[in-house]
């Protein structure tokens, strides 16, 4: 007899349930694997596990890669070996897809014997039956890729921890009203309870022993977005650069990534909003995926720490836009957009318990975009008297000895002209960045009538006059 590896399944539960076969080859092997001990009819076999392995890998794919590769050589040493699985060999079994792929390379057989699979347990707690039903199968550690656009029913295995019923929450543009947990089918203490769905992560404590079943789904599983979070998730466990990221080390790539929308939209503003224009369209669509993806980044890293996760989040910013537009989702009124604004104010401050309508403003915000919210707030408070001094005070601006300008003086005029962007109903913010543009592209091009920065540099202040009356006549360099 040449090497061989002979897999047999341990069924869904305790040893009654390890078919006669099965019993004959565990009783007269010599070399025997366990592919986990952490199962209930694994308690009487004296065997080693592979355990240790999944307490050592940092993804389930290398636990089932060394799995397969260490079973291959031991067999290919002479002799059989079996290796004993949960459940059924071939029902959501890696370890063992990779031996049956890896094997004729090494020269080695593989022999399966069937038993019986925690499906089969699973339909008769349901009283379905899975054909009639078209029920799919789902590994949970794949749902976002493996689910997409499947409308149910739906059975998903591998649940074994609560992040993972955290990421199939987020995985539904319009999700089930429940799903059916199930633990330890088959045992004495098994659990079969109908949740819902927003509890689904939270009723209980998720084990190797844990599927859901969806019975029904309204609306496919919002397959992009559950692609982008499952890769996020991957590139966090296998990326060392991702592995090695804080909340406090993303801070700057938060901003720079937000730095770059703006810049985008700068560049799409210049467009009117309905005319078309595919290369700044594309452009701020990818600037917008950086930053949804600086945004799952840190709700995995915050799910990793048991704290929430991207569902929490999306899920939140539902809940908290419906709370504030009751003249949308219930029976207030809002005629007008002062109105909206009002309304969101006062059921903001409402909310967190606000003693002064300029708490929650953002002190780091950039200067003129704070000092506009904090005008903002006091004119929704009626502090008319406050914009009308502003007026009568601007005539300061004839007066101010540019020469002698000191940061006190300066501070005061922009905190008029601020106002006054207010009062106009403009983004004092946004009209700065404008002219900083129109600015930066005339430089660019007096530096090409130049020649060379250094020339620029060098220029008399005649010349440097010259450019910068031409660079107005000059299309900006490529």
């Amino acid at each position: 007899m040449g090497p061989r590896v002979v897999v047999v399944g341990l069924g869904p539960a305790g040893p009654e349930l390890i078919t006669p076969a099965t019993g004959e080859v565990l009783a007269s092997a010599s070399r025997i694997w366990l592919r986990t001990a952490r199962h209930p009819a694994a308690a009487g076999l004296d065997a080693p596990s592979f355990d240790e392995v999944y307490e050592r890998a940092d993804t389930f794919a290398e636990v089932y890669a060394e799995i397969a590769d260490r079973l291959l050589t031991e067999a290919g040493s002479g002799g059989e070996v079996v290796y004993a699985v949960p459940g059924s060999p071939l029902v959501l079994e890696r370890s063992v897809e990779l031996l049956r792929r890896h094997a004729p390379e090494r020269g080695v057989e593989v022999v399966l014997h069937p038993a019986v699979s925690f499906l089969d347990a699973v339909w008769a707690r349901l009283a379905i039956d899975p054909v009639e039903a078209g029920v799919r199968l789902i590994d949970g550690h794949v749902f976002a890729t493996a689910a997409a656009g499947q409308v149910g029913p739906l059975l998903v295995a591998h649940t074994h921890a609560n992040h993972v019923l955290s990421e199939i929450k987020i995985a539904f543009d319009e999700p089930p009203e429940s799903a059916v947990i199930m633990q330890r089918i088959g045992l004495p203490d098994e659990v079969v309870l109908e949740v819902a769905w927003e509890d689904l992560d939270r009723t209980v404590e998720a084990d190797h022993l844990t599927s859901v079943f969806l019975p029904e789904l309204a609306e496919p599983v919002a397959a992009e977005f559950s692609r982008l979070d499952e890769l996020v998730r991957t590139l966090r466990d296998q990326c060392p650069w991702d592995r090695k990221q804080t909340h406090a080390s993303l801070r700057r790539h938060l901003l720079e990534e937000t730095h770059e929308v703006l810049e985008a939209l700068d560049a799409r503003a210049e467009v009117d909003d309905f005319e078309g224009d595919v290369d700044l369209d594309e452009h701020l669509a990818e600037e917008l995926g950086d930053l949804l993806y600086q945004i799952l980044f840190h709700a995995r890293i915050a799910a990793e720490r048991g704290s929430f996760t991207a569902s929490d989040v999306a899920r939140g910013l539902h809940d908290k836009l419906v709370s504030r537009h009751p003249h949308v989702f219930a029976d207030g009124t809002a005629d007008d957009v002062a109105s909206v604004v009002a309304n969101w104010d006062a059921i903001k401050a409402e909310e967190k318990q606000r003693t002064s309508l300029l708490d929650g403003i953002p002190s780091g915000l950039p200067g003129l975009a704070w000092v506009a919210k904090l005008r903002k707030r006091a004119g929704s408070a009626g502090v008319v008297a406050f914009a009308a001094s502003d007026r009568r005070s601007r005539d300061r601006f004839a007066a101010v000895d540019w020469s002698t300008l000191d940061e006190d003086t300066l501070g005061e005029l922009l905190f008029l002209l601020v106002g006054a962007a207010v009062e106009a109903d403009l983004d004092a913010e946004a009209a700065i960045r404008v002219v900083g543009q129109r600015f930066e592209q005339r430089f660019r091009r007096m530096e090409a009538l130049a020649g060379s920065s250094e020339a620029l540099a060098n220029a008399g202040a005649e010349q440097i006059a010259d450019w910068w009356q031409g660079a107005k006549r000059q299309p900006p360099p490529a």
